[in-house]
């Protein structure tokens, strides 16, 4: 057992410390940083070409205005000869001038274009509460009639959830779902494959299997991949949890996620639960059968050729989902979500829909859970007889020779 860990901590070890690991795992949050850091240069850009200045002779006036405007409000502006200025030189977007005559309240907004209308309905609110302050002083109310006239009515919203962000939900889901998927069963097939190819027939394998069983170098093998997989995916977690936090107190994106709470819970909800198990059942599937691959080249310098067998499978069960989009209740999506390979894809597709039960869900991680135990365990026993072929011979004569070889050392 202490030989399969130690094949275990090289292989992860020699992964996570290549620049191509780091690559992959740092370049997400790059990317993230890179188009965050725009967004925010952009808003802060326009953020003062969007304000206004607010020029009045009465004081108090102007602080009312400003007081429930001061996000959109230049406040360092407080002359009209500065706001035509700033104006000209496209600091602000326009100038509202205030004034008093008597008891009525008056504002004319200075600008190249409209204002825009959310602003311009908060300007009216505070002009109309002013407004009513003076009107309420000039009839001379008594204190309980002024009260009176100052009841509002009670407004309340009884929200349920809209059926267009549950269906939004469920396709951003599925496609993020499907093309992680995709990506890291693409990239760990190329890695596991490249790496079992690179050994194939050197003398360092007699040496090896003199010392240890092939079948628990085999599994050291998948056991070090496996660990790098799940070191991945729980980077990518605590980094976008990190990041989803970050994002909610951010200027830029806090509104942007207020107004979409419920689009993104139910992203979140799908994603972070039983799917992230067969993504990962899923890739162990396919690493086994890319060392199966990366055994059968005939010599070290196919090493790149080892991954196409999964590859090419991978990118036929993830394009096989594009004809059943909206369409969970297919007979062929019920099918392939019991298929080892495309259950991967299919079965998360159903449960974002709410088409399976939970009896469903078991007999599918069981057949898929079987799947990998049995070819894990039957390519180990081949695998000695594979990697110590150094013929150029084809594929079949290869495979069957490692059949053979089996069939000797039982």
């Amino acid at each position: 057992m202490n030989k399969l860990w130690i094949v275990t901590a090289e292989t992860y070890l020699r992964q996570v410390k290549t620049w191509s690991f780091l690559i992959l795992i740092v370049s997400p949050f790059i990317l993230l940083v890179i188009s965050g850091g725009a967004g925010y240069l952009a808003g802060s850009s326009t953020a003062n070409q969007d304000k206004i200045a607010v020029v009045s002779q009465q004081q108090p006036l102007r602080q009312q205005v400003i007081r429930q405007n001061k996000d959109d409000v230049n406040q360092k502006i407080t002359t009209q000869k500065a706001a035509e200025k700033a104006v000209k030189s496209e600091d602000i977007a326009g100038y509202l001038v205030l004034s008093q005559s008597g008891q009525q309240v008056k504002a004319v907004y200075h600008s190249t274009r409209n204002m825009a209308d959310t602003l311009k309905n908060q300007v009216q609110a505070s002009l109309s509460q002013y407004q009513q302050a003076l009107n309420l002083s000039e009839a001379k109310l008594t204190p309980q009639q002024s009260q009176a006239l100052q009841q509002q009515p009670i407004f309340r919203q009884q929200l349920k959830e809209k059926q267009k962000n549950v269906s939004m939900a469920k396709m951003f889901s599925f496609w993020i779902m499907a093309f992680l998927a995709y990506m890291i069963l693409t990239t760990y097939a190329s890695i596991t494959a490249q790496e079992i190819a690179s050994e194939k027939g050197t003398k360092i394998m007699e040496i090896i299997f003199s010392s240890t069983t092939a079948r628990k170098y085999f599994f050291g093998k998948i056991l070090g991949v496996l660990l790098v997989i799940l070191t991945q995916i729980a980077i990518y977690l605590g980094g976008g949890a990190l990041c989803y936090i970050l994002a909610q107190h951010l200027s830029f994106s806090r509104e942007i996620i207020a107004d979409n709470r419920t689009l993104i819970d139910g992203v979140l909800n799908n994603l972070v639960n039983i799917n992230l198990l067969y993504l990962l059942l899923g890739v162990v599937l396919f690493t086994v059968l890319s060392a199966f691959s990366g055994a059968l080249v005939a010599k070290v310098e196919d090493a790149s050729k080892a991954a196409t067998p999964a590859v090419y499978l991978n990118l036929v069960a993830f394009f096989s989902t594009f004809p059943f989009q909206g369409n969970a209740h297919s007979i062929v999506v019920t099918i392939l979500s019991y298929v080892p390979f495309f259950s991967s894809y299919f079965m998360p597709f159903r449960m974002i829909n709410y088409t399976v039960s939970p009896v469903e869900i078991t007999i599918s991680l069981l057949i898929l859970v079987v799947t990998i135990i049995g070819s894990a365990t039957y390519i180990g026993s081949i695998y000695e007889g594979l990697m110590l072929q150094t013929d150029d011979s084809s594929f079949f004569k290869r495979f069957k020779r490692g059949l053979s070889y089996r069939k000797q050392r039982t």
